[in-house]
């Protein structure tokens, strides 16, 4: 019965804050009765409180009226002790300890939370920005990214997987999005090869060549579609709307297909979105004085492209100043100016394959947003090299 002798105050240690208050209340008026009058609670209540806060302390090796004074961290509890007595008392004790499953749970599930701090109320609908400006545009084109592809850095240079791929792109958006004005519109259009390997039998389509790859093919698209929702909801965030493009590339002809679809059905409804769908190989975007073609690269030849062009956009080739093609494929920035057209190969966020390595590839890697102006063309643009990720 507790009633009359005070409490030990390192048994709060274990308590809760109800549990703690009632502690004070003990020591502090002599008893259980008298701590419940003034608290208002049954005086039976108390008593079960203070044995469960006990029990507690003893499960973490607390208990020093059964010579228990070793508490043991979390989240391991006591799993049994063992006593020497002499004609002296205890002369050595043995406390083996076990690993508790709740606490454990708990550690883990506050170091998720922890990990979601950031991302929390970014919903299907993030509120659009008070402030943009309806004279630029935001274009972030991704270099080939790969998710899925495998590198092992002993052999290559670099390690790389679909959850690298995922913290990088993630990562790049959430730096361009930062450094980028708050422009009206964005465009996100990955340039091709966004899924390393179009189906589980890990081979390029057209030529069989075999591939390497990390993990399940359908992990693969999950984690590649995790992370797009993620920037589409960041360039939300910034901009009114957006405009989302996944361009086909050779190393994904069908499996570039279900991410865009899958991100169209996932943003259905959001009138400030548009997920662009077309099956061509070569797409098109005029904004004022402004004509952008977009393109993987594998069929086209870098010389045919003018011509392209001006072949599938006669009007608005006529109608516009300023026009750019934005290619992938090559894994290496490059840049050349036709006469009407300004032609421009990106790199990529991945890292070499080991094919790439033996080859002698040592391209830069990076990712970056372009801003135009409806009257001027491009006036800016911002970088993330890799270094700032890693």
């Amino acid at each position: 019965m507790v009633n009359s002798k005070r409490i030990d105050e390192r048994l709060k240690d274990y308590a809760t804050p109800k549990q703690i208050e009632i502690i004070d209340a003990v020591n502090r008026l002599g008893s259980v009765r008298k701590a419940a009058k003034e608290l208002g609670f049954h005086f039976s209540y108390g008593g079960r409180a203070i044995q469960s806060v006990k029990k507690k302390a003893a499960l973490a090796g607390y208990a020093p009226q059964h010579n228990m004074n070793h508490p043991v961290p979390a989240p391991f509890v006591v799993s049994g002790t063992s006593t020497l007595y002499d004609e002296n008392g205890m002369k050595l004790q043995w406390v083996k300890t076990k690993a508790d499953e709740a606490q454990k749970f708990d550690m883990i599930r506050e170091w998720i939370e922890s990990l979601a701090d950031g991302i929390k109320g970014m919903g299907p609908n993030p509120p659009a920005p008070k402030v943009s400006n309806a004279d630029l545009l935001t274009v972030y084109p991704l270099g080939d990214p790969h998710f899925g592809m495998y590198a092992w850095a002993e052999e290559t240079g670099d390690d790389f997987d679909a959850a690298i791929a995922e913290k990088l792109t993630c990562a790049a958006i959430d730096r361009l999005i930062e450094s980028a004005p708050p422009s009206d519109t964005f465009i996100l259009l990955p340039l091709g090869d966004l899924i390393h390997a179009d189906s589980s039998t890990n081979r390029t389509p057209a030529s069989g060549a075999t591939l390497d790859v990390d993990t399940r093919w359908s992990k693969v698209m999950k984690i590649a579609l995790r992370a797009f929702i993620y920037a589409i909801k960041r360039g939300l965030e910034k901009h009114k709307r957006g405009i989302v493009r996944i361009v086909r590339g050779n190393h994904d002809p069908h499996a570039s297909v279900a991410i865009a679809l899958a991100l169209d059905a996932y943003f259905h409804g959001n009138d400030r979105l548009t997920v662009d769908l077309s099956p061509a190989d070569h797409w098109y975007y005029r904004f004022g004085k402004v004509l952008i073609g977009a393109t993987h690269g594998d069929t086209t030849k870098e010389r045919d492209l003018l011509g392209v062009m001006a072949a599938d956009r006669a009007k608005e080739w006529g109608n516009t100043e300023y026009r750019y093609w934005y290619c992938g494929h090559v894994h290496h920035s490059a840049k050349k100016e036709y006469p009407g057209v300004l032609v421009e190969y990106f790199r990529t966020l991945a890292a070499k394959d080991a094919w790439h390595a033996g080859q002698g590839y040592r391209s830069g890697r990076d990712a970056v947003c372009i801003v135009h102006h409806k009257d001027y063309g491009e006036i800016e643009r911002h970088r993330c090299d890799i270094g700032m990720l890693t």
